[in-house]
């Protein structure tokens, strides 16, 4: 079997979501990779290195910019003439834009946002979430058609790399035509905490915090412990975050290591973006809330009170 790994980079380096890729169970296939982008050749010794044993660059002044549409040409082009049984991009917003185009362009089968990926020998099983997080599916392909499969962030574990490994690198040469679509400007979000996605630890605020200033509790508990800070729905709808921060069906789904729900009451769409996080803690005065059904940890208490606790506790163990 032979399966290509979507390479996702920025500023020169691979995306912690790709190098967990390379984690998932391949067992006796043949893996490639394929980065594609201006400049991405550095790319190539750190792709081998987390297994890859031939990796492909397309490298281009057009890819610079990264859109959907050049993507999607150019590694369309590749995967025509590389011919591989299953490619796998991570469930980020570039994979959930390149995934379903690869897919529609190349008449291949698609599977979305997967916690559970199995291309061990000839056949290709996924799991993947459904009815909002309630329940898991799992997905079997049933012919020997093109497979186009977006994996969830943090299922699984990065492999550490191995300087000894080297992939056998070549260039890829494809026809870029005239785009439609230019990138013309991006707003950073001067946000120095890890993006949701990515995150190993998040720590996540609810409407109850009643404005934008009382965030700032969760704020500096998150900082003590190096999380990324997240919202529920209706406190980015209140306007107290940003929509980067929200978390959730109609935000960002996240699997961290550890997931803290501070005054989030448990909305369904909320469930269905983090019910897969391996540790979950929940804190509310309402005991009857729903993010107590799914939270391994939970305190019946007023998040003021109590966030500033663990706050100080954390500091006081790490000696700052």
């Amino acid at each position: 079997m032979k399966i290509l790994v979507i390479a996702e980079h920025k500023n020169g380096a691979l995306s912690e979501a790709t190098r967990e890729l390379f984690g998932l169970p391949f067992g006796q296939a043949e893996v490639h990779a394929v980065a594609a982008g201006e400049g991405v050749e550095p790319l190539a010794a750190s792709l081998g290195q987390l297994g890859a044993a031939k990796v492909h660059l397309i490298d281009s002044p057009v890819l610079a910019d990264g859109t959907g549409e050049s993507l999607d040409q150019a590694i369309g082009q590749f995967i025509e003439q590389l011919a591989p049984d299953a490619v796998v991009v991570a469930h980020t917003p570039l994979g959930k834009d390149l995934a379903p185009r690869l897919a529609a362009a190349l008449d291949a089968a698609l599977a979305t946002d997967c916690i559970q990926v199995n291309l061990d020998g000839g056949e290709v099983t996924v799991r993947r979430p459904v009815y909002a997080g309630k329940a898991t599916a799992e997905v079997e392909f049933t012919d020997d058609s093109l497979k186009v499969i977006t994996v969830r962030p943090r299922t699984v574990k990065a492999p550490e790399p191995d300087a000894a490994r080297s992939a056998e690198v070549a260039t890829v040469a494809v026809e870029l035509p005239e785009q439609k679509t230019a990138l013309r400007e991006i707003l950073a979000g001067g946000n120095e905490r890890p993006d949701v996605t990515e995150a190993a630890i998040i720590v996540t605020g609810g409407r109850s915090l009643g404005s934008a200033e009382n965030f700032s509790v969760i704020e500096d508990f998150a900082d003590s412990i190096g999380a990324a800070v997240g919202s529920s729905r209706a406190a980015v709808d209140a306007g107290y975050r940003p929509y980067r921060d929200q978390v959730g069906q109609t935000g960002k789904v996240v699997s961290p290591q550890v997931y803290i729900a501070c005054g989030v009451s448990g909305a369904i769409q909320h469930l269905a973006g983090m019910r897969t996080s391996k540790h979950i803690v929940a804190i509310n005065t309402d005991p009857e809330a729903p993010i107590f059904q799914v939270a391994d940890y939970g305190i019946v208490g007023d998040l003021f009170e109590i966030v500033p606790l663990l706050a100080e506790a954390a500091k006081n163990r790490n000696g700052n």
